[in-house]
């Protein structure tokens, strides 16, 4: 028998579009490896940033961290798989070899004319898959739902922790098909969430998420600030170098991600 025309590079969807791809997978096994994310970004190889955006993103979407970093101390800080996500790259590996193997199967007896029509599927697929540039995606429940004459308030369950308050016109919630159990993907520019550092500070934002700075990226303009919240999510925010300096936004001080329902976008499988 011939070489298989495949080679299994399995991406795992769920039904509101988060990916969990090769890459991601082999970037959790490095962490496991070295137990640094630096080094493990260079093993993919990915950037430093892009393999914590990654990072964030996998904890931020699924109901379980699979990352947790420890403390600096003596030894230096570090960064782990939790015992969930050895468990996700366990059965993501598995599920990989018998896909592959199905692959290889129906290979075999595929004639020129069915790879053609295989390809164009493949294709469409492709062209079917959604990307978005926001740089916050949480994953939630949709666990309120006030309905008004014109917009509707929606409240989302992330964690035991964390809430999420988006609004919504009435007629996008009938779209989404939003009620109480719905799974959804909440959506958030970097550039619509403030950070503060005041305890006693009062905003009409409806999401206002205490947390830790984790790392700031500098840039000559814009500072990215990322905060750590209890529950193991991450949330990032765009804010002038200037207004970054005047708060003294450093690792380990405590903050304040706020947002308005408004700036938020859900996104529901049809």
């Amino acid at each position: 028998m011939s070489a298989s025309p495949f080679i299994a590079h399995l991406s795992l969807e769920s039904s509101v579009g988060a990916e969990l791809t090769q890459t991601r997978i082999r970037l959790l096994e490095a962490i496991a490896a070295t137990g640094s994310i630096s080094q493990a970004a260079k093993r993919v190889p990915l950037s430093y940033k892009a393999a914590w955006d990654a990072v964030d993103q996998i904890n931020n979407l699924s109901a379980q961290p699979l990352v947790a970093r420890s403390a600096g101390g003596s030894g230096g800080g570090g960064t782990r798989l939790t015992a969930y996500g050895q468990r996700v790259v366990a059965f993501y590996r598995a599920l990989e070899q018998h896909y592959q193997t199905t692959l290889d199967q129906v290979a075999a007896g595929l004639d020129e004319a069915t790879r053609t029509e295989v390809a164009d599927f493949r294709q469409l697929l492709l062209n079917l898959n959604w990307r978005s540039s926001a740089r916050n995606q949480f994953s939630g429940v949709v666990e309120a739902l006030e309905q008004g004459d014109v917009e509707s308030a929606v409240v989302l369950r992330l964690d035991d922790a964390t809430r999420l308050t988006a609004l919504v016109t009435r007629d996008s919630a009938a779209q989404l098909g939003l009620a109480p159990g719905r799974a959804v993907v909440a959506l958030v520019k970097a550039s619509a969430v403030l950070i503060g550092t005041d305890p006693g500070l009062r905003l009409s934002a409806q999401n206002l998420w205490w947390g830790e700075v984790e790392r700031v990226h500098e840039g000559p303009i814009n500072h990215e600030v990322v905060l750590a919240l209890p529950a193991g999510r991450r949330v990032t925010a765009t804010l002038t170098a200037t207004s970054s300096r005047q708060l003294g936004l450093v690792p380990g001080l405590a903050a304040c991600a706020c947002f308005s329902a408004a700036s938020v976008l859900l996104m529901s499988a049809s």
